[in-house]
């Protein structure tokens, strides 16, 4: 059986291409089932996200990539030949590896984010629940898993920070050994802003308050992570609240000045704070910087950790493919596998068919009266007679023709002259 995948990502294809080919939660049990239905692949699996969408699929042909395109463009509407110089395709081995490395995150736009793993393995329950996901890609799936699990348990691919929210997270975490006793007061509603805050609440953060002009758009941040929104009016007074401080909008004039930060710290009873400024220009006055009991961060300074973050997630990708090679040529063994065990099965039925049929003839020959003993070694002559009759002429007829490597290989399987060899 064949595997193979079919795709496109962020790397190959640009947003307005990924997004006409996206699946939806509400057609994707319909398209697996069409996918199955409308090509050769046997077993489908589709993983969508807003930087990849993938098929997944084994099938008992080879000729299976230009279906699985043609089937894409029908679905979608889209003629195959506005999207087919962005599609990729992986066979086999390389469909594995494929398979490993975004599950793992090293595929990912972000070097080792965790969230896509979460999102394969929705993707293949739902493909499960549409009866799609058969012995092959169930098999390759739950391989993948384990895999993933050993990347992140082996490797620092996820550990180090790669975004400044990120950077700005971990510096808070330092500072703050117990996050859940601490409340993270939020500036401005943007995607840096959602970032910090989902970081924080995934370390398990207290409180999050999130201030903005408009409020209703802190309100839609802040509803994500059991936070509360405030308008930016009503920022001093809840800043003595506020243990950890991240600051981002486009404000041209600083948003937080020193003197209110002063207010807060007395009010506080100089217990510190942890401020980040990711605004350019700045939201914060520098001059906070200078007061006790505050550790005031920039962007600038930021960045210098998350450059040390990509040095490290790309030396921890390094020890991580070596985990995924090591794991591609293990399930391409457990395939491969496959053919001896069918193999194994019809030689064993056709030993078993003259089995039962030499124990008919025996059976009818004791009915007849003849001799038990008798019976017994006509039966082990025959039955030793027809298992070794075709191997035997088989054998005959390469040693006439010199297939020396069908010999060589004959004594492998029956093992037979290591024995001999022994006892020269």
């Amino acid at each position: 059986m064949t595997l193979l995948t079919l795709g496109l990502n962020h790397k190959t294809a640009p947003v307005d291409i990924r997004e006409r080919l996206s699946f939806g939660p509400d057609v994707i049990v319909g398209a697996l089932r069409t996918l199955t239905d409308q090509t050769p692949a046997e077993e489908a699996v589709i993983v969508s996200t807003c930087n990849r969408t993938e098929l997944y699929c084994a099938a008992d042909t080879r000729d299976v990539a230009e279906p699985l395109r043609d089937w894409l463009g029908r679905f979608h509407g889209i003629e195959p030949h506005l999207f087919a110089p962005h599609l990729y395709t992986h066979c086999d081995r390389d469909a594995v590896r494929h398979l490993l490395r975004v599950a793992s995150g090293l595929d990912s736009m972000v070097l080792g984010e965790p969230q896509i793993l979460g999102q394969v393995k929705a993707s293949f329950q739902t493909a499960c629940g549409s009866g799609t996901a058969g012995r092959m890609l169930g098999r390759l799936f739950q391989h993948t898993f384990a895999v993933a699990k050993q990347v992140r348990t082996d490797t620092a691919i996820g550990s180090s920070p790669v975004s400044v929210a990120f950077a700005a997270v971990s510096l808070a975490r330092q500072i703050f050994s117990d996050l859940s006793k601490q409340t993270a007061l939020l500036i401005g509603a943007g995607e840096t802003i959602e970032l910090a805050a989902r970081h924080l609440h995934q370390h398990g953060i207290g409180r999050i308050i999130v201030a903005n002009r408009t409020v209703e758009r802190a309100h839609r941040v802040a509803a994500q992570f059991d936070g509360y929104a405030i308008a930016l009016t009503e920022l001093i007074n809840h800043l003595p609240e506020a243990d950890i401080v991240v600051s981002s909008t486009a404000s041209p004039l600083p948003v937080l000045g020193k003197g209110a930060v002063e207010r807060a710290l007395k009010i506080r009873r100089r217990r510190p704070m942890f401020l980040v400024d990711i605004a350019v220009p700045r939201d914060i006055e520098p001059e906070v910087g200078q007061l006790s009991d505050i550790y005031l961060y920039t962007v600038d300074d930021l960045q210098g950790v998350v450059d040390e973050g990509m040095r490290s997630r790309h030396q921890a990708a390094e020890q991580a493919m070596e985990i995924v090679e090591l794991h591609t040529d293990e399930f391409m063994a457990w395939v491969r596998s496959l053919d001896a065990v069918s193999l194994i099965q019809d030689y064993r039925a056709r030993a078993e068919c003259v089995r039962d049929e030499m124990l008919m003839r025996a059976a009818r020959q004791l009915s007849a009266g003849k001799p038990p003993r008798e019976v017994i070694e006509h039966l082990a002559h025959q039955l030793t007679n027809k298992l070794l009759h075709q191997p035997s002429v088989r054998l005959r007829r390469a040693g006439r023709e010199g297939q020396t490597d069908l010999l060589e290989a004959a004594n492998e399987l029956f093992q037979l002259r290591p024995e001999a060899d022994a006892g020269r």
